[in-house]
């Protein structure tokens, strides 16, 4: 990572300790940014804090550090009592598996070190994010059809969240030692899962810079990219029998 995003994540950090003081426990960084594989144009720099307790005056101590980290382009990050987490793996396995593989401490302790992850309900969370994403998706397109540059940016913005989703539906299927790589992943889903890749492709073309917006077709796009969703969906739907 460039040395402003260190320097930020440097100033989040400094903000927290002078918050939080001894009720802060850890701060993690975890995803993209924590795994190398970090675009400043389309990852988002995601951390986690934990606190000794997390009640209204934790919240109201936040509050102006978190404004400030999304006028900085990025969510809000999460916070949670030592207690939630080991209370919660069974009702968020696909980020306690996210920063059980891609994490870096930023302060304090590393708490997802050793932490046992429910996965019980691990197959249903992918695919209603799957799910919930790809309406989403579709919902958002319905306004730019006729704007390719607008739609080209949509599939583009979202292709990152569908190789996560990607990687756990992997994961799911028996392959745990995924790349984080997306490239790799999308070839991997088209060998396993037989999800067609190549829009997937298509778009980190586009992201790269090594293919330009004038020379895609962007309703095709966008069409192929919606069937290789659902063949994604309908394979993580298939592992419930």
């Amino acid at each position: 990572m460039t040395e402003k995003i260190e320097k930020l994540l440097s100033e989040l950090v400094n903000r927290l300790k002078a918050a939080h003081g001894a009720v802060l426990e850890a701060v993690i960084l975890y995803g993209s940014a924590a795994a190398g594989d970090f675009s400043e144009r389309f990852s988002d720099l995601n951390v986690f804090c934990v606190l000794g307790r997390v009640g209204v005056r934790e919240l109201e101590a936040s509050e102006k550090i978190f404004r400030w980290w999304r006028e900085q382009g990025n969510p809000a990050p999460l916070l949670m009592s030592r207690d939630e987490i080991a209370r919660s793996t069974d009702c968020f396995p696909i980020e306690f598996h996210d920063m059980s593989e891609r994490r870096r401490v930023l302060f304090g302790q590393d708490v997802i070190a050793g932490l046992s992850i429910d996965d019980r309900f691990y197959r249903a969370q992918v695919e209603l994010e799957l799910r919930a994403k790809a309406l989403r998706l579709r919902q958002k397109a319905a306004g730019v059809l006729g704007q390719p540059d607008l739609l080209l940016g949509l599939m583009a913005d979202s292709v990152s969240t569908f190789a996560l989703l990607a990687r756990h539906a992997l994961r799911l299927h028996g392959d745990a030692a995924t790349s984080h790589v997306k490239r790799e992943v999308f070839d991997a889903i088209q060998a396993k899962l037989s999800v067609d890749a190549a829009p997937f492709y298509t778009l980190l073309d586009l992201r790269e810079g090594s293919k330009r917006p004038k020379d895609v077709d962007a309703r095709e796009l966008f069409g192929r990219y919606l069937a290789s969703l659902a063949a994604m969906i309908a394979a993580v739907d298939r592992m419930d029998t």
